[in-house]
């Protein structure tokens, strides 16, 4: 089974489509059977967070072959629409999710919700009334991580010394410190976005997918066979991920 892999959405919509496209195009030249996970961070900072709901939505609807995590992004938004919750403790700035730097006014505007920081009662209350159930229901059904033989897919990364199923949610959503840094060997090559870099990396016991498209970098999508990385440029061209 062949893997593909996407990193951080952060709401753009035709980024994404760009990148199936170009997956696409890598199957048809490798046929074969083939999953595509998506990293997590669906939402956030970019124009189009519902769009690309819906579009997630859909192709898991018809059966796609499709696996798509939960990112920080994603749970921050599921807890402010159905609890109104601003801050996350994981957010060492103090920085609410409104906040534009975060990006959650721009995930609230693609819902049709002019959100102020300084007033998030009112953006809750439109929210709840904007934001679709099946959206809601979307997102706190994505699970945490993927496991596919030689690789494990997780959106931030793992706790080094703790085993899978002992791992922490806020963990595998939110941890830098501690597993960017380490040498460790996970057993699995870890592939994973959260941490944004001008281009995706390939750390020998971890793969960071985050090209940073939230921030207007291209959207990275990659291929697996095994351990074996490539990147997809556009028409299908592979690109080899080596480690640094």
């Amino acid at each position: 089974m062949r893997y593909y892999a996407i990193g951080d959405i952060h709401g753009q919509l035709d980024a994404l489509k760009a990148a199936h496209a170009r997956i696409a195009a890598d199957r048809a030249r490798h046929p074969g059977p083939a999953r595509v996970v998506h990293l997590g961070d669906l939402v956030d900072r970019g124009p189009d967070a519902r769009g690309v709901l819906d579009y997630l939505i859909a192709g898991h609807a018809r059966h796609a072959d499709w696996i798509t995590l939960k990112g920080n992004h994603d749970r921050m938004f599921h807890r402010f629409v159905t609890e109104g919750e601003v801050h996350d403790s994981n957010i060492a700035s103090g920085l609410g999710w409104l906040n534009d730097r975060l990006g959650g006014d721009a995930t609230l505007a693609s819902y049709g919700i002019e959100a102020h920081e300084a007033d998030p009662e009112v953006a809750f209350d439109a929210a709840r009334r904007a934001v679709p159930q099946a959206h809601l229901d979307f997102i706190a059904s994505l699970p945490l991580t993927h496991a596919a033989g030689e690789v494990l897919f997780v959106h931030a990364g793992l706790r080094p010394g703790v085993p899978l199923e002992r791992q922490r949610e806020d963990d595998l959503l939110w941890i830098r410190d501690g597993f960017l840094d380490s040498g460790a060997d996970f057993g699995p090559l870890v592939v994973h976005g959260h941490t944004a870099l001008e281009e995706p990396a390939h750390f020998g016991n971890r793969v960071d997918l985050d090209g940073g498209a939230g921030y207007g970098r291209p959207l990275v999508a990659a291929a697996f066979e095994g351990r074996d990385c490539f990147v997809l440029e556009e028409g299908g061209a592979r690109r080899p991920l080596l480690p640094e």
